[in-house]
C-alpha cells in the first residue's frame, strides 16, 4: 500500500504554538504576581499531560508485546504521541527550579514534628539529589523505548523489513516491566511525596490507570483528527472504533477498581500516619469533588460505554474522549492540589487553565511536527491489510 507522506497539519500546528505561547507566558505574568500558585498549577498540569504521553506509550508496547494486528492501522499515530516526552522533559524543569516551594520534604525544618519526623525518616529515598537522578532516569526510558519504536516502524516504511516488526514486539515484551515501573515510582515523586502522610503502593497504580483511560481517549481525538487523504480516520471502519471504546470501558473500571481499593485498604487499615490524606480530601468542597469522581469519573461514562451503537459512532465516541479527558483533569488536581495549597477549600484560579492550555498546546504541536515529512500509516507492516479488514466477529 501507497501513502502519501504527512505534510499538512500546519492549520493546527500554527493554532497550538500560539495557544501553547499565550498560555505559557500568562502562566509566567500569573508567576510574577503569585509564583508558588503559579507553580502549583503548571506541577499539575505537567504531571497530567507526562501520564498520557506514557500511558500512550504503553499503549503501543502492549499492542506489539501482544502481536495485536487490528490497530496497525493507526499505529503511527499513537508511536507519534509519546514522542512529546521530550518537550515534556524541558517543560517539568521549572517544577525542579522551583521544587524547595513544592516538595515539604526539601524543608523539613518547616514542619511540624509529626511530618518533620517522616521526612528525616525517608531521607534516603527523598532527598534532591536521588530525586534529579530518577526524574532523568525515568524520562531516559521513556524517551528511548518511543523513539525506538518510532524509528524502527518509520524504516520498515522504505522496504516492508518483516525483522523490523519482530524488534518492535521483541522491545513492547521486555520494555514494558521498565516503562511501567518508572511510571509508578514517578507517581510516588511527583503526587504522593507531596504529602508525607501517604505512603500507598498502590498509589502508582492508580496513576497509571487514569493515565491509560486518558490515554486511550487521545487515542480516539487524535484519530478522529485524521480525517484527510492517506490519514487512518478514511481507513477505519466500525469495528476499530468498537474496538477503542471497548478499552475507554475497561479503564473506567479499572480506574474505579483501585481508587476503590486503595480507600479500602487505607479506610480498613486506619494509621494515624495515612488516613490524614483522606480526611484532607474528605473535608469542604474537596469532599464534594470526591462524590463528583465517584459518579463522573466513573458511574457515568461506565454506562455510556456499555453501549454498542455509541463505542461504534466516532464523533459519540470522541465526545465522551474529551468528557473523559476534562474529568481525568479533576481527578489529578484532587490528588495534588489539597497537598500543594494546605486548604480545606477548592479554590480554583485562572492559572490552573492558562498552564493547563499552554502545557497541552505545546506537547499537540510537537507532536503534529514530529509527525510532518513521514507516512500517517505504517505502509511497511506486513499486517497492515489484514488491519484494514478488520473484522472480530
Amino acid at each position: 500500500m501507497n501513502a502519501k507522506r504527512f505534510e499538512g497539519g500546519e492549520v493546527a500546528l500554527k493554532r497550538a504554538v500560539i495557544l501553547a505561547a499565550a498560555g505559557l507566558l500568562l502562566t509566567l505574568v500569573f508567576g510574577f504576581f503569585d509564583a508558588q500558585r503559579a507553580l502549583q498549577a503548571y506541577h499539575v498540569a505537567v504531571v497530567y499531560f507526562i501520564g498520557i504521553a506514557v500511558g500512550v506509550l504503553l499503549i503501543n508496547m502492549a499492542f506489539q508485546a501482544a502481536r495485536t494486528k487490528w490497530y496497525v492501522v493507526i499505529r503511527r499515530v499513537v508511536e507519534s504521541i509519546p514522542l512529546a516526552l521530550p518537550l515534556l522533559f524541558v517543560l517539568f524543569i521549572p517544577v525542579l527550579i522551583g521544587a524547595k516551594s513544592i516538595f515539604p520534604w526539601m524543608e523539613p525544618n518547616g514542619l511540624d514534628e509529626e511530618l518533620r519526623a517522616l521526612a528525616l525518616h525517608r531521607h534516603a529515598y527523598l532527598n534532591l539529589g536521588f530525586f534529579l537522578i530518577r526524574f532523568v532516569f525515568y524520562f531516559a526510558i521513556w524517551i528511548a523505548m518511543g523513539h525506538l519504536l518510532h524509528r524502527w516502524s518509520v524504516q520498515q516504511d522504505a522496504g516492508g523489513d518483516a525483522s523490523l516488526t519482530l524488534r518492535q514486539r521483541r522491545l513492547g515484551a521486555g520494555g514494558i516491566p521498565f516503562v511501567a515501573v518508572a511510571m509508578t515510582f514517578a507517581a510516588f515523586d511527583w503526587q504522593m511525596s507531596l504529602d508525607l502522610h501517604l505512603a500507598s503502593t498502590i498509589f502508582g497504580l492508580y496513576y497509571f490507570a487514569g493515565s491509560f483511560l486518558a490515554a486511550f481517549a487521545v487515542v480516539i481525538l487524535a484519530v478522529n483528527a485524521s480525517r484527510a487523504e492517506g490519514l487512518p480516520a478514511p481507513l477505519m471502519n466500525k469495528n476499530h472504533y468498537h474496538s477503542l471504546g471497548k478499552y475507554l470501558l475497561t479503564f473506567v473500571s479499572f480506574w474505579g477498581y483501585i481508587a476503590f481499593s486503595q480507600y479500602l485498604l487505607i479506610w480498613i487499615a486506619n494509621l494515624p500516619e495515612e488516613v490524614p490524606w483522606y480526611l484532607t480530601r474528605n473535608r469542604g468542597t474537596w469532599a464534594i469533588l470526591a462524590v463528583a469522581l465517584v459518579v463522573l469519573h466513573f458511574l457515568v461514562p461506565f454506562f455510556a460505554l456499555l453501549s454498542r451503537p455509541l463505542k461504534q459512532n466516532p464523533r459519540a465516541l470522541g465526545w465522551v474522549a474529551v468528557y473523559l479527558l476534562f474529568i481525568h483533569y479533576i481527578d489529578v488536581y484532587w490528588v495534588m492540589m489539597p497537598a500543594l495549597r494546605q486548604e480545606h477549600a477548592l479554590s480554583p484560579h485562572l492559572v490552573d487553565l492558562t498552564a493547563f492550555v499552554g502545557v497541552g498546546a505545546a506537547a499537540v504541536a510537537f507532536v503534529i511536527w514530529r509527525m510532518r515529512g513521514k507516512a500517517a500509516i505504517p505502509v511497511g507492516d506486513p499486517f497492515l491489510a489484514e488491519s484494514l479488514r478488520y473484522d472480530p466477529s
